[in-house]
Parts: structure tokens; sequence; C-alpha cells
């Protein structure tokens, strides 16, 4: 066989391979046996094995990768992954459908639901129609780099069917139920511990080093989102995935339309027990809006959409018996009793412990020390007291009062007027002050690596430190007299303190623990004033105006750096010499700030990523749509119906020369 003829052959078989694919994965009507699929791979890596040069990226032999991998790299999402918010019931989606109708005006609203897929959540890219990265969803982000681990799901392909331009989509990937079984007999047997559930097989499966391991598991895929395209304009969502479907991606078959919300809620509730016909577990159903353009005017809060929420199956629940309450002090003061359980199995997993909130909830169910009682996970996640078996009492069950004393120190506590929270009045609280401690050094606030729980406590009982800031001013001397803390130990824990000093600007505002501040409101913080001094010196007028910040938010970030102490702890901080600005480049994001573009046409200086990149570093946004909100439009050679759009609706449009000057680039 000539080279010419073997290149014919094998582009012959790949694409024989590609279609049994989508027959077999899209479609779910195969053609040929497995016996007949494993015969035509057997003939295709013959060839190859024969022509090497003929190996192409996208070959269907090429989805599992030869030596492992040292560690995953980190990829940032083109267009950030957020969390939906949840509903547990009837109505908490009608509230969804309020919210969602109020926001729009009272326009009519058409609905998109899905079956929420118990995986893990993906992102995949591709361009000019070849897949070049998957990732994980990570902090919503960023997420890790696990390309080769997702090339070996066979339901993935590696060529889309027509060729896009740029294309960002998520999904799910999973492992299906008899996969999950035999995974874990193989393990027992093995004498390895088993996974709890599907979902954490499927995690664990994706962040094999080897991919060999994974390839090994059977993991499936389910595609259900655009995250961005560039060359075909999507109007609905219903449309983005008849999209998917004919690019050759997998998408599943259950989704459906409806025109209100009384639609909705009956098929919800429909799939409580239908959902165990399936051969994959879901947890639940996810409602969108599926006008993009009624999402875009809605848009987000700064953790999940408000166009979109996934409903809730109820939990699985259990009876076991409350052995005792006892009560953890947080960092905020929080008295939290908890209840200790007689251990159960609950939805895979043994609990031993439940939240019992604050007082109140203790008062409503009449929780008693020594009581029987039904359990279930908020979510599938938080173990909770959901009933008393009040027909199950002995008479010896005792009422839990909660203490009128910090367990801690031994600090008079306090309830506020209008909270159900009661409160530790001490300011040097070691419990406050450890979870305070506890909370910077995470990996999302100051990162320290070696600086656990554990440390933190000898820190704190050997009087080393009373407050966040007392960490950069340890001493050697003293820390080599902890038990256990050997001199290179020791020298590590520094070093990594030091490392933690150029740490990003945003990091540290979460760090500091602000009541209602999580970590992207940090991040949103410090490019909005470039500086903590500017921050601190803020109004709460300017603050609010910061996106996604809300009145809560504004009021505790004001209150917090009111306070003396805490801006005593900020100058120390400052004086250990901890970051306390953006870097130049991330203050140069401001320029651009609440400004929305679509990028269309060939641009001569920027590819796409590279154009998107230059606005968002400048803290733009990008959007894959045009309209009433956009406020320019970058047009380059043969640009489309975007142009077009952009004209009728009167938006601000920029060729590239005009593009580079709003960027601040050079030119000469």
């Amino acid at each position: 066989m000539s080279c010419q003829e073997a290149e014919k052959k094998i582009n012959d078989l790949r694409e024989i391979i590609n279609h049994h694919n989508y027959r077999y994965y899209v479609l779910d009507r195969p053609e040929i046996t497995d016996a007949q699929y494993d015969q035509l791979m057997r003939e295709l890596e013959r060839l190859e094995q024969e022509y090497p040069a003929l190996i192409t990226p996208d070959s269907p032999t090429q989805r599992v990768g030869g030596q492992p991998l040292t560690g995953f790299g980190t990829v940032r999402h083109r267009v950030p992954m957020l969390s939906l918010g949840n509903a547990f019931g009837e109505q908490e989606l009608r509230d969804f459908d309020r919210r969602v109708r109020s926001g729009l005006g009272g326009e009519e609203v058409e609905y998109v639901v899905e079956l929420k897929i118990d995986g893990l959540a993906v992102s995949l890219t591709y361009e000019e129609g070849l897949f070049i990265q998957g990732a994980t969803r990570g902090d919503g982000e960023t997420g890790e780099d696990i390309t080769q681990n997702l090339k070996t799901i066979k339901a993935i392909p590696l060529r889309l069917r027509k060729e896009v331009a740029a294309l960002d989509v998520r999904g799910e990937a999973y492992l299906p139920k008899k996969e999950f079984q035999r995974l874990n007999e193989e393990r027992e047997e093995a004498g390895e511990m088993t996974f709890a559930n599907p979902r954490n097989a499927a995690a664990g499966s994706l962040r094999q080093l080897d991919s060999r391991v994974t390839a090994a598991r059977s993991l499936r895929a389910f595609l259900y989102g655009i995250g961005y395209i560039e060359g075909i304009e999507v109007k609905t969502h219903s449309q983005g995935l008849d999209l998917l479907r004919e690019l050759g991606l997998p998408v599943n078959p259950h989704f459906r339309i409806f025109p209100s919300i009384d639609g909705v809620i009956d098929h919800c509730l429909s799939w409580t027990e239908g959902r165990h016909n399936l051969p994959y577990e879901i947890d639940g159903l996810v409602i969108k809006v599926n006008s993009l353009r009624q999402q875009q005017e809605l848009g987000f809060t700064a953790k999940s959409p408000r166009w979109a929420i996934a409903y809730k199956f109820p939990a699985e629940q259990a009876v076991t018996q409350v052995e005792d309450i006892i009560v953890r002090v947080g960092r905020t003061g929080v008295l939290t009793p908890t209840a200790v359980l007689k251990p159960v199995l609950v939805a895979g997993s043994t609990v031993s412990r439940a939240t019992l909130h604050n007082e109140d909830i203790i008062r409503e169910k009449d929780i008693r020390i020594g009581d029987t009682v039904i359990i279930h996970k908020a979510g599938d996640v938080i173990p909770e007291v959901v009933e008393v078996l009040k027909d199950k009492r002995t008479g010896q069950e005792r009422v839990f009062e909660i203490p009128n004393v910090c367990p801690e120190c031994g600090t008079e506590t306090v309830r506020l007027e209008g909270e159900a929270a009661v409160r530790c009045t001490g300011l040097a609280c070691p419990a406050q002050l450890r979870e305070a401690f506890i909370h910077f050094i995470s990996r999302d606030a100051m990162n320290i690596e070696g600086l656990g729980p554990a440390v933190v406590t000898q820190l704190l009982e050997a009087d080393l430190i009373q407050d966040v800031a007392d960490l950069y001013y340890l001493d050697f001397a003293e820390l080599i007299k902890l038990e256990r803390m050997g001199s290179k130990s020791a020298q590590n824990l520094l070093d990594a303190i030091a490392k933690s000093k150029e740490n990003s600007l945003a990091q540290l505002i979460f760090a500091l623990g602000i009541r209602h501040v999580g970590s992207r409101a940090g991040k949103l913080l410090a490019k909005h004033f470039g500086s903590l001094d500017k921050l601190m010196a803020a109004p709460y007028e300017e603050i609010i105006t910061v996106p996604e910040v809300g009145t809560k938010m504004a009021e505790s970030m004001v209150q917090f750096f009111h306070q003396e102490d805490n801006r005593r702890v900020v100058e120390k901080l400052k004086a250990a010499g901890v970051r306390m600005e953006e870097e130049q480049g991330a203050r140069e994001e401001q320029s651009l700030a609440g400004l929305i573009f679509v990028v269309t046409g060939s641009l001569e200086g920027f590819s796409r990523k590279e154009a998107q990149e230059a606005i968002e570093a400048r803290g733009g946004k990008v959007s894959s749509s045009v309209s009433k909100k956009t406020n320019y439009v970058v047009v380059g050679a043969d640009p489309g119906s975007k142009y077009d759009k952009a004209r009728e609706l009167g938006i601000s449009i920029l060729d590239e020369e005009g593009f580079k000057k709003l960027l601040g680039i050079n030119q000469t």
C-alpha cells in the first residue's frame, strides 16, 4: 500500500469511527456491534503504527496519553462558570418565577428544563472545530486543565461535525450506575477504599495524573450549554442545545420547554420517582430562561445567574438518635449548636453530626438530647434534623439550653435584636481567634502551606499570635520550641508565610474575614479600588456601586473598617510587607470596567482570544451577541450580522485602530 493509499484508508476509517461514535453517544442509535467497532479501531491503530507520520491529534486513537502527568495546569475560563441557586420545593420555584418576571418588567417568559446530572462540571474548548482544551469548573473563574483525561471520554468528539471558529461548551462528566458498581466491586476486591457515590467516582477519575486509569473507567458526558461561540448566532438556550447536537456533542435528550412555571413544576415533580429508572444519577433538574436576550437582561449575582435555578429532589432520609448537643464558636462569635448523632448511613455516607443552626430552630422542632429523629442531607450535602419522632420518647430526654456564657472563654453571650444567632462578646475569645486564623490561611485566602489548624492552636496557646498580622512577625527561635516543630519545619513555615506576602489584593480582602465578603467579591473589590487604602476610605455610597455588591456587603465593609482594631491589624500587615495594591496590570483593567464588548470579524493585530483577554484585562466584559446593553462592537474584516445589528441598535462601532486607542495601546 502506498502512503497516499494509506492516508485515504486512514481518513476513511476515522470518518467511519466518528460516525459510529455519534450514532452511539449522541443519537443513542448504534448501527454496529461493539465487536465490529473494535475491529475498526484495531485496523486504524495498525495503519497508524505503520505510517506514524499520518497520525493527527483528532484521531480516535489519540484519546489516551502516554506518560502520566506530574500535575494539572490552571485554566482561566473565558466566561466564568458560576454555580446555581437551589430550589427545594414548589414555592421556591414560584418565587424564582416571580423574580424573573419582575426583572423582565412583566415580559412573557419561556423556560427550558433539563436533568441535573450528578457528576463533575467541565468546560470544553474547541478552535476551528478541534478540541484543544478541557477544564474543571474550579472556583468558577479558573479550573484545572484535565484535557488529557477528557479526551478518554468517547462521547466527547475530538473534532466537531461542523467547523466553528471558537466554542466553549459546558457540561457534566459522569459515571453510569453499572460502571460505578463495577468499579467499586473491583476496588473492594483489591482492598482499596470504595467510592461513596458516582459523583465522587467521576471526580476522582478525572483527576488522575495517568489518563490510562481514567480511560479504564468508562466515563460519559452530557453537554448542556454554550459559554462562548464565534461565527454562529444563537438566540435561545434550546437552539443552543440543538446546535450542540448538530455539532456532534452529546446532549441529554430529556430537556423540555414550558411556557409557564406550572408546567415546570409538574415536570420536576414527575422526575422525583422517574429518576430511579435512568442509567445514571441525577440530583434534580435545572430550569433556565430560554431567551438569551432575557438572560442577559436578568444578569448575575456575585455567585449565580438570576435566570437559572436548580430544583433539588427531596433528600434521602434516615432515622437515628441525638446522643448529645454541643456548641461550636465560629470566627464571628456565633454559637452554633450541633447534634451528635448515633452514626447512620444517609445518601451514600455515614453521618454522625448535624447542624441545628440556632436556638429558635431547636425550640421550633423541640429537639432534645436523647430524641429519635429523622435526618436528611440538605441539598444532598449538609446533614440536618428534619423531624423529631415524639412517639419514641421515653421520658429520659433532656431539654437543651443555649449557654449564657461562651463555652470557649467564659464571656457573656448576647442575642442582638432581629437576629437568631447568639454571639460571644469576648474580643479575645480563643475560638473566634482560631477560626479567624484558619480562614486567613485557607487556600482561597492567603494560602499559607504548612500552617494548619493544629499549628494555629499551638501558636495561640503559646501566646505567639494575637491577631492575623502577628503571623508575619513570627521568630524562628520561638517556632522551634513548639512541640513537633523541627528546624526544617519551622523554616518551611516561615518561607510559606513570607511567600504569601506577594498574594493578590483580592486574596487579602477575602482573608480579612469581613462578613458577607466571599472570594469573588474580593476580586471585584480589588479590581474596582486597586488598593486596600482606597477600599478602607471608601464611603458606603461608592462601595455599593461596585458590580454585584449588595447593601449588606457594603454595610459590613464600612462597619469593619470603621473599627480601630481592624485598622490596626491592616497597618501591621502593611508594615510587614503584605501586598496592599493590585499589580500595575491589574490596576489598568479599570479603564473598561462595566463596559460590554462584542468582537466580530477578523482583526489583524489580535486573535479572537487576544482581543478578549485585552478587554477583560482592563475590566470589560465580552459577549457573544449584540443587545441594547452592548457598549461597543469591535469590527474586523468580514464582520457578519453582528455589525448590522449594532448599526440597527445605534451601538458604538470600533475599527481596529479605534479599538487599540481605547485599549491605550501605542500604535507608533
